[in-house]
């Protein structure tokens, strides 16, 4: 492993080597022990606290804090990142901390090992000028958000308020600049909503369709009904959304009717009061043949107008779908174009950026405040 030496008042080196640990979700992999030992070299009592239980896995934390009156000011934020997919697939490795053209990629680089390296850098400079010493400083940093989120943030809070730590004014580091940083500073935080929908049916082999119930062309129906925009937002927010992240059957074979298809889902709610749900789409039942189900369908878009998107785009001749959508519903357009994830470079850099290295601990530690 080699050695990687940071400056304390540099994000840019901080967040490079917060990006070569790969801490996917609650795996720490060396990212909140770096964290520690930059704190510890800067004047902060550190503590690494683990939680656990309520059905969820083990969850280490970590909580800093300097200074013993005045305003207390609180940095929140995590250090887990979602999992990289196809490695091959990016440009550059996902947890190499690569600069390229003067820019620095890896997974994390926005959400939020950035936040959480400015941070530090934040803190670095404050003390180094002095302004830290009129004041209390304390970082809540937990390596599990971006998952079940039950042992992290939460506990963690209740934890430090159980220890006396009461705080004047907090920041959390999220990505929210659109164009430059700092153009957009968020004032509250949508809820979410995790939810599966499963559509049982009845197996059986594809040369006996009548023999069987098969959930997958109800589940698309399902799944291309909900989603998309739930409501109009609110002047602080934008729309609600339901995003489907995994259709799954666990089919092995190609010739077999599944007897069960799921799907999972999240909901990223603006308000709460509004309205969140768009009218059922059952009760057409299951067809027994492609016949019945077009008459099913025509039947229903009579009956129901509203229902003519499913129709359209389910015809086996696809037509467009009507410029506006029915009363009190709505459908996400088309979206526009987007750079992958792996393409999408974060922080810019210095020229003399370096290439990459490995994530290392103790070896980073940063030198104490003069």
């Amino acid at each position: 492993m080699s050695s990687t030496r940071v400056q304390p008042d540099d994000p840019v080196s901080l967040l490079a080597a917060l990006i070569r640990c790969p801490s996917v979700t609650p795996e720490p992999a060396g990212v909140l022990d770096l964290l520690r030992d930059w704190l510890v070299g800067l004047g902060f009592a550190v503590e690494l606290v683990a939680f656990e239980g309520d059905g969820s896995y083990r969850v280490e934390n970590l909580f800093a804090t300097r200074g013993e009156t005045g305003p207390h000011l609180l940095f929140a934020g995590h250090t887990d990142v979602v999992p990289p997919g196809d490695a091959a697939a990016w440009t550059h490795p996902p947890f190499a901390a690569e600069a390229a053209d003067g820019r620095l990629y890896g997974r994390g680089a926005a959400d939020m090992k950035s936040g959480v390296a400015a941070f530090v850098a934040a803190a670095a400079a404050a003390i180094a000028a002095g302004a830290a010493e009129t004041g209390r400083i304390s970082l809540a940093i937990t390596n599990d958000e971006e998952a079940d989120g039950i042992n992290g943030t939460q506990k963690l809070m209740a934890w430090a308020t159980e220890r006396g730590h009461r705080f004047d004014f907090a920041i959390v580091g999220e990505p929210s600049s659109a164009a430059r940083v700092g153009d957009s500073i968020k004032i509250g935080r949508r809820g979410s909503l995790n939810a599966e929908i499963t559509v049982t049916g009845v197996q059986g082999h594809v040369a006996y369709p009548e023999k069987a119930r098969n959930p997958l062309p109800l589940l698309a129906e399902i799944v291309t009904e909900l989603s998309g925009p739930l409501d109009g937002g609110s002047a602080a927010f934008p729309p609600s959304n339901l995003e489907f992240t995994s259709l799954d059957v666990g089919n092995p074979v190609a010739n077999v009717i599944p007897g069960a298809a799921r799907a999972a889902s999240m909901s990223a709610s603006t308000t709460a009061g509004r309205r969140n749900r768009l009218p059922p789409i059952s009760g057409r039942g299951w067809p027994k043949s492609p016949a019945r189900r077009r008459r099913s369908r025509s039947s229903a878009a009579r009956r129901d107008p509203s229902s003519r998107r499913l129709a359209a785009r389910s015809s086996s001749s696809p037509r467009p779908l009507p410029p506006k959508p029915a009363a009190g519903r709505s459908f996400r357009p088309a979206a526009a174009p987007r750079t992958p994830a792996s393409s999408r470079p974060i922080a810019r850099l210095p020229s003399s950026a370096s290439s990459a290295r490995p994530c290392t601990r103790s070896t980073n530690r940063l030198p104490s405040p003069t």
